[in-house]
């Protein structure tokens, strides 16, 4: 299936993709040691590394694939260009279009890789990291709500003036059950504690069950009831989107819409950021390839330099489009596909210039 030439290009891709990864880690963790020692100091050596370096580092990797990707194609290919290897490929008959099918192919390894990581790995290492980092050095855990309104279900409408999410305690809790625009039922209680997976406890509680102009009233210390719902759906931490699996996140936002809750742009963002970052794989491998299979004057230097302007191009416009859902201009598929559009183009104009030179 692979002749000796694709599993040469595979070969020298993946390497140097890996080489460019350790080389930029060991980096990031002498930047990082130095920003945080005082907490690194104070937490204990055992969770420093299992707890937190071992969950950032492939973190950190895989949010800069694109970027390793990139740089990884631009540099050996421009070794390749430089010692006359392409030259001698092109000229014993292999065209460009055939050249460029083992790039394919290890993006395509690369783009695996990196949708395995994103989509089931690194979620739940992300939640020992970010406790971590919430104990140990800034806590932006989010632990009070106030004023909580949802649909838990169909006609039934949930409020909790305020959530203290140390305690799993809620406080002046409503419950109101519609047919149609009418209400039908009303439970009050002074306070409401979540035990598990949708299991809650309401306590010092009245029911008010309406029928025309007739009125039940049932009172009690405490009632276990089954709530549809959970306080990471209302309290929300920054970065919480971060440690869910694509399953989960699915899951998840699909359920806060069909309760009308807004606060959910970050999920949909990280959603759509992991599928257009595993497709960046392919385009900038395309553009990589494209630039640095000729020989020029100045050597590898100038394609390397290229390359980091396009691969940080894109990291920083694909921020900046970020920001466009959250402010609602556009939805968050648009906003994340956009640069991959953008680069496209670039990628079919290269593609055509180099394969008719």
């Amino acid at each position: 299936m692979f002749k000796i030439l694709d599993r040469y290009i595979i070969k020298k891709f993946l390497g140097t993709y890996v080489f460019a990864i350790a080389l930029i880690l060991a980096i990031t963790i002498m930047f990082d040691v130095n920003e945080k020692l005082d907490s690194f100091l104070k937490a204990p050596i055992k969770e420093t590394i299992f707890d937190y370096f071992l969950n950032f580092l492939p973190y950190f990797a895989n949010q800069f694939s694109p970027l390793f990707t990139f740089i990884a194609c631009i540099f050996f290919t421009s070794k390749l260009a430089d010692n006359s290897e392409i030259i001698a490929m092109l000229s014993s008959g292999v065209s460009f279009r055939r050249l460029m099918r083992p790039y394919l192919v290890s993006a395509a390894v690369i783009a695996s890789l990196s949708w395995v990581l994103s989509a089931y790995i690194i979620p739940p290492a992300n939640v020992k990291r970010i406790e971590y980092t919430n104990t140990y050095v800034r806590n932006k855990r989010v632990d009070h709500g106030s004023n909580i309104q949802m649909m838990v279900a169909p006609g039934e409408i949930a409020y909790i003036n305020r959530f203290d999410n140390t305690t799993s305690t809620g406080y002046r809790f409503s419950l109101d059950k519609f047919e149609g625009k009418k209400l039908v039922s009303r439970l009050t209680a002074t306070s409401i504690r979540w035990d598990s997976l949708n299991q809650w406890t309401v306590r010092d509680y009245m029911i008010r069950d309406i029928n025309g102009l007739e009125e039940k009233i049932t009172r009690g210390t405490r009632l276990d009831t089954i709530l549809n719902m959970e306080p990471r759906d209302f309290i929300i931490s920054k970065n919480d989107q971060e440690t869910m699996t694509s399953p989960e996140l699915a899951t998840y936002i699909e359920n806060q819409k069909s309760r009308g809750f807004a606060n959910i742009k970050a999920f949909e963002i990280e959603k759509e950021r992991r599928v257009a970052m595993c497709a960046a794989a392919f385009i900038l491998t395309v553009i990589g390839m494209s630039l640095s299979s000729k020989k020029v004057k100045g050597g590898m230097g100038i394609n390397i330099g290229i390359g980091l302007v396009l691969s940080f191009g894109y990291i920083l416009f694909m921020t900046v489009t970020s920001t466009f859902a959250v402010s609602g201009y556009t939805s968050p598929l648009v906003a994340m596909w956009i640069p991959n559009i953008i680069y496209t183009i670039i990628a079919v104009v290269l593609y055509f210039r180099a394969s008719a030179g």
